[in-house]
């Protein structure tokens, strides 16, 4: 018998498995101790394929990319087009790499260009200011010595031969995609909503299983969570469609889903103002002393990365609870403190 726990991570299987008429979900390994997996779409189009999204450039998910197309009669040289949801290396640099080695065209969100510049450049010297104005010291001192683009061929950060805009029509042999901005997880965000058959491609803007980490971007907007939200609201907005998310099984319906999402950050909004009730007072304070994951872990028992996305996805929340005009920020030696407005 499968447990519980198997059967969440059973998505995460190599493979090539269908989930539409003419749609195959490709999940691809990941190098990480926390998501194992990323999906590719892969759209059967007429002699070609289209893929939504295409992995981390590593050569174990290669190696398997080409063997979930092989299943479905295409190579890697079949691919024409990659419309790729954000600029998160594990979304597009494969699609670099691919197209530098086999030909086709790589499609991002006009959103992600500046940021695009600031990985090749190495331009890290905001998201440091940020975490020490969260009051978060250390790691601030440890992202100043990471390097975005370490262990990786510069030349998968090359730029798409496409930036797509918001509500333009990508109009395939088999189905139309439209382009929809979703900023929030990062500023360029976009969904691909194919209207006819119910489906949307979200990326990472709604997932089955976790809440999005907001912002994970060099060029963090002033309000992240702000711009999250509406975008979920947007999208809810629309007429309901089956979930193919970028991590997790496809599900029956975008709207439960963003529901859920939803009511996550209200209670997130009311334990961030609780914890600066009870005397709380930075980014960095407020993170230690609320819980993290679905299992409601400890900040101190985090490993380092997930330490920092905790911290920039608190100051989103209390940014937000002072745009509401619950809380007050005011800055002390370069460092926000909030308190109760």
């Amino acid at each position: 018998m499968i447990s519980s726990d198997d059967d969440r991570h059973a998505w995460e299987r190599p493979g090539a498995f269908e989930v539409a008429p003419g749609v195959h979900r490709i999940p691809l390994p990941l190098p990480n101790d926390g998501l194992k997996a990323v999906n590719v779409y892969a759209i059967s189009d007429g002699s070609k394929v289209v893929l939504v999204d295409a992995g981390w450039a590593l050569t174990e998910s290669q190696e398997l990319l080409g063997l979930g197309l092989d299943q479905i009669g295409y190579g890697l040289d079949d691919v024409r087009d990659f419309y790729v949801t954000h600029l998160h290396r594990d979304h597009y640099t494969q699609a670099v790499a691919i197209r530098r080695a086999f030909g086709g065209t790589v499609a991002l969100g006009e959103g992600e260009r500046a940021c695009l510049e600031m990985i090749r450049n190495d331009q890290r010297n905001g998201d440091i200011d940020r975490l020490y104005v969260a009051g978060a010291l250390e790691l601030s001192e440890t992202v100043a010595t990471w390097s975005q683009t370490q262990g990786h061929d510069i030349e998968d950060w090359a730029d798409p031969d496409v930036w797509l805009t918001d509500g333009v029509d990508l109009p395939l042999e088999s189905r139309t995609l439209r382009v929809i901005h979703t900023p929030g997880h990062t500023r360029g965000h976009v969904v691909f909503h194919d209207a006819e058959h119910g489906i949307l491609f979200a990326g990472d803007h709604v997932l089955p299983h976790i809440t999005p980490s907001i912002g994970v971007e060099l060029n963090r907007p002033l309000s992240p969570l702000r711009d999250y939200l509406a975008s979920l609201q947007l999208v809810r907005a629309m007429p309901d469609a089956r979930l193919f998310p970028a991590h997790g099984p496809d599900t029956a319906s975008v709207h439960v889903r963003i529901d859920e999402l939803l009511a996550h950050h209200r209670e997130r909004l009311d334990e961030t103002a609780a914890a600066v009730d009870a005397g709380a007072h930075t980014g960095f304070e407020v993170a230690r002393a609320i819980p993290w994951t679905r299992r409601l872990r400890r900040f101190d028992d985090l490993d380092t990365w997930n330490q920092i996305l905790a911290v920039h996805e608190t100051v989103a929340h209390l940014r937000v609870l002072v745009e509401r005009g619950w809380l007050t920020e005011t800055p002390v030696d370069g460092i926000s403190r909030f308190a109760r407005a």
